[in-house]
């Protein structure tokens, strides 16, 4: 097998065990995805990587349920970096306005990764959000939204964060959507990564 085949099937085994590991809760098998500086950025949270953790698993503990799907990947390499992109779905269930409702958003796991002693690991997940949309979990269930509070966020995200607010997370406003300057921010600190700079 190539070092090129060899690397992708690497990184796309990292990238398929963040959603398994995540949703599943087995810490321990997660944090082998990371290095040690690894941070993650999501709607709700901005830190390191084991602070993700605790934070989910408090999460879980008072009842959130998010969960993801994932897609199809594409890695572009620079030597021992990459940047991976991934089609994900990110889901949530909670009660807003009174109603059980499910979130589903669509978009890209943004993935910052270098190879390190022989092994790829995480050195930043950001996510790029492109569409979502909120249903009532019971079918006739009547949801209505506050339409100032539903503006006060990106398209791209605007019911995910509508949800997550209103189950007391402090919602990031400026994350990257389908297009803009948020996105292009993002995609220029990734072409930036891989001629190596920081992150």
């Amino acid at each position: 097998m190539s070092d090129d085949i060899a690397d992708r099937l690497a990184i796309r085994d990292l990238v398929e065990n963040w959603v398994l590991w995540r949703d599943a809760r087995r810490w321990d098998r997660f944090r082998t995805l990371w290095h040690p500086e690894g941070r993650m950025w999501a709607t709700w949270f901005q830190g390191t990587f084991e602070e993700f953790i605790t934070v989910s698993q408090e999460g879980f503990e008072r009842g959130a349920r998010i969960h993801h799907m994932m897609g199809g990947t594409t890695i572009d390499f620079a030597g021992e970096r990459a940047i991976a992109q991934s089609k994900i779905s990110i889901t949530q269930r909670a009660p807003v306005e009174g109603v059980l409702c499910d979130v589903v958003c669509t978009g890209r796991a943004y993935d910052f990764l270098e190879k390190r002693d022989g092994t790829w690991g995480i050195v930043l997940r950001r996510h790029i959000y492109e569409k979502d949309r909120i249903d009532p979990v019971e079918p006739g269930a009547t949801l209505k939204l506050d339409p100032a509070m539903l503006a006060q966020y990106p398209e791209g995200y605007r019911h995910l964060a509508y949800l997550q607010a209103a189950v007391g997370y402090a919602v990031k406003r400026d994350l990257p959507g389908l297009a803009g300057p948020e996105l292009d921010a993002l995609y220029a600190l990734g072409e930036s990564w891989l001629k190596g700079g920081a992150v």
